[in-house]
């Protein structure tokens, strides 16, 4: 039975369920419901009551459900990344082991009810026969990253709960800055109300001194001073990254994209259809707060000199592949060559 985040926070605290199915790519809410489950239940001993079952040892959960928990009344079993609900494609039937669960499950679901209670935390699921016998029997959640919109009304409680001021366009700036990922984000925050202080407020100066900044951001940076011509700048930031340890073949690869995404955005300034948009920069649904970014930048830019620039990264690729040229030479020549 599929629940939201705080119904199931709710029930934990009263009383555990035999089954739970936890799938999805926000594992931050996924770690803290089966670290309240996990308090709930209390005390653990790994492998007497409390049993961890992965991709390597997935054959061997139906006999750990049965072996007793010795000196106690009931085990945890967390069955993490094992793949079981991930479909292939290739394959019409179920294998052995789906169907083995399938029947255990729905021939035995009293005996996991009165010894266990068993966590499924997946991060890719697919429809099957095997995932519908579970969620049936169990209370699941999919945690997808959250909107900016969530993002902010949860950072935003954060600081409440420190009582450290902020407005809402620091934290937007936060979000769009270090990414929608919300462990890595309430990391940053931490950084930043520990500097700020109770009853202060929270200043995007301060955010810029202390967060680390996602490659995707810093490329934002990048391409503005590379818009505006302001060669020294631009080169200043390649060396930031270069000395923050960024991969150069990362750098290149994200310039790239970024430029491609400025190229689909001027030649799509028409379009109204905000969804196949989405579809041809290939950014995530919780992303899309970049769009208007993106089509900001892209005036910086004609269309000629978009595609030039596209072209010239990928022919340095290409010969930095077969050794004609170092990448750090060639992005700085590109650069350059544009800037002048």
């Amino acid at each position: 039975m599929q629940k939201k985040y705080k119904e199931i926070e709710k029930s934990i605290s009263t009383e555990l369920e035999p089954i739970y199915l936890f799938y999805g790519e926000e594992e931050y809410l996924i770690s803290t419901l089966i670290n309240k489950i996990k308090k709930r239940f209390g005390e653990l001993v790994l492998g007497i009551n409390y049993i961890l079952i992965d991709d390597t040892n997935i054959d061997e959960l139906i006999s750990n459900i049965e072996i007793p928990a010795f000196g106690y009344d009931k085990k945890l079993i967390i069955v993490k990344n094992s793949n079981i609900f991930k479909k292939d494609g290739r394959k019409k039937k179920n294998s052995a082991l789906e169907d083995k669960l399938i029947n255990y499950f729905n021939d035995n679901f009293e005996i996991v009810k009165d010894s266990c209670v068993i966590i499924f935390n997946e991060i890719e699921v697919s429809s099957s026969e095997l995932f519908n016998v579970i969620e049936n029997k169990s209370i699941s959640f999919k945690s997808d990253y959250l909107d900016i919109k969530s993002l902010v009304a949860y950072l935003k409680n954060i600081c409440s709960l420190y009582h450290v001021n902020v407005e809402e366009k620091a934290l937007v700036y936060l979000v769009e800055n270090c990414g929608t990922n919300l462990r890595v984000l309430i990391n940053e925050l931490r950084k930043v109300i520990e500097y700020t202080g109770e009853g202060n407020t929270i200043e995007i100066d301060t955010i810029d001194k202390l967060c680390i900044k996602q490659i995707e951001s810093v490329i934002f940076d990048l391409t503005d001073n590379i818009g505006a011509k302001k060669i020294s700048k631009a080169i200043e930031i390649l060396d930031n990254l270069i000395s923050n340890k960024e991969p150069l073949q990362v750098i290149l690869v994200t310039l790239y994209t970024h430029f491609k995404r400025l190229y689909i955005c001027k030649i799509s300034q028409a379009t109204t259809n905000k969804e196949a948009l989405i579809a041809a920069l290939g950014i995530r649904p919780n992303h899309t707060f970049l769009i208007k970014k993106y089509q900001g930048q892209s005036k910086n830019f004609t269309q000629k000199t978009l595609r030039e620039l596209i072209e010239a990264l990928a022919d340095l690729d290409y010969n930095s592949k077969i050794g004609n040229i170092d990448i750090d030479v060639g992005l700085r020549s590109i650069l350059c060559n544009y800037c002048s």
